[in-house]
């Protein structure tokens, strides 16, 4: 719906807005009956909140546990179902590599196999530098296979990206990642028949990696998945008129936001503070600051609930700073449910609060997942939030007559 007719809609102004997601946000109950941000001594989110509107945003649908991608395509306002996208063009656009049309690209993980076995998917979380040393390798050896030129990039830590440039391309491949250990490595398949060339390119690919690395520790063998071609998306500017930038510590979020036309600063090692500071110090040149918070994703996947709750009291504890610049409209939110009693992604519904001077004020009396649900905004789905924006800046016109 909204694709049809913001178009039409959009008027520029001067104002302000910042979107601030805290990934990973929302859980569920544990023993004591609290969920991590329920736990967290939260004094300035909750008198925005208490001050604000306040609902439930669903970044897919109701029952639907959505990866990282989708939640934040979501919350970019792009239909997460319409818009498909693997993790491998986002791991690439986030460490600055070009992505052309009909190029494959697709992300990898550094591993470590004992015997033809799958002992450790992550190579014992390499750093950085331990990952540029492999990619070196790789990259001197593997230039072409058959008749597509290879590129790659260190990512992260263990993680690297793989750009296969070429014709008859297709990301309609199974993952060559059995994605749990003690299993021997799988083969990428093709799922249709027009994947079946980049079947073998992957599959050759990983096959001279690990001829590559064979006699490296503790890197010895590479698996993939996460593979895209580059989508067409109409970017931000064109589609909501507000010039953006997203500020991101991990390559994958600085991926997002450049595959929607953001700017994309490169933030990485940035403490909470230091992200909010940049966002200070580009203040004058954009219309509408994504920022990201990756931590409290991290410690729910770790299981680590008083972790998350001592980033989101963190985030609690700076996000004065943010204040300070007075947005004319701020959203807080997160792009998912990461739980630490599930120590993963789940179903469950996502928190937020709308600040600005034409918001809403309900019966939320705090920022919590059970204060939410009682505000004015409902549950509501998360491809709405931006739309909602725009709104209470005053960049919307009447619809009809």
């Amino acid at each position: 719906m909204y694709e049809m007719i913001l178009p039409e809609l959009i008027i520029r102004n001067d104002t302000k807005l910042v979107m601030l997601v805290i990934d990973g946000l929302s859980g569920t109950t544990d023993d004591n009956g609290l969920t991590e941000l329920e736990a967290a001594n939260t004094p300035r989110m909750d008198k925005l909140a208490a001050s604000g509107s306040t609902g439930i945003q669903r970044p897919v649908g109701i029952g639907i546990t959505p990866g990282s991608g989708p939640g934040h395509l979501a919350l970019f306002g792009y239909d997460p179902v319409k818009y498909q996208i693997g993790r491998g063009v986002l791991e690439a656009l986030g460490i600055g590599m070009k992505v052309g049309k009909g190029e494959l690209a697709v992300r990898g993980n550094f591993c470590t196999m004992v015997d033809g076995i799958i002992t450790d998917r992550r190579a014992g979380r390499i750093s950085s530098e331990q990952g540029q040393k492999y990619i070196d390798m790789l990259s001197s050896k593997i230039k072409r296979i058959f008749d597509i030129e290879v590129e790659m990039a260190v990512s992260m830590e263990y993680r690297f990206a793989v750009i296969f440039k070429g014709s008859g391309l297709s990301d309609m491949l199974s993952d060559a990642d059995p994605q749990v250990t003690g299993e021997r490595p799988v083969t990428a398949r093709p799922l249709k028949p027009n994947a079946e060339k980049s079947a073998r390119i992957i599959n050759k690919f990983i096959e001279l990696a690990t001829e590559i690395l064979i006699d490296q520790h503790p890197a010895n063998s590479v698996l993939m998945r996460g593979y895209s071609l580059l989508p067409d998306l109409q970017h931000f500017d064109e589609r909501y008129g507000l010039r953006a930038v997203g500020i991101a510590t991990y390559p994958m979020y600085r991926g997002l936001a450049s595959l929607v036309g953001m700017d994309t600063p490169n933030a990485s090692g940035f403490s909470i503070a230091q992200e909010f500071e940049m966002t200070s110090q580009l203040w004058d040149k954009y219309d509408f600051f994504f920022v990201h918070i990756k931590k409290t994703d991290s410690m729910g996947e770790d299981g680590n609930f008083a972790g998350k709750v001592q980033i989101i009291e963190d985030v609690d504890r700076e996000i004065q700073a943010l204040l300070d610049l007075d947005p004319d409209v701020l959203v807080i939110t997160g792009d998912h449910a990461t739980p630490s009693v599930l120590k993963s992604h789940s179903w469950h519904g996502v928190p937020l609060l709308l600040s600005s001077k034409f918001a809403f004020r309900d019966d939320a009396e705090k920022f919590s997942e059970r204060e939410c649900a009682k505000g004015i905004l409902g549950h509501f789905p998360g491809f709405a939030i931006v739309p909602l924006m725009l709104a209470n800046a005053q960049r919307l016109k009447k619809f009809g007559a």
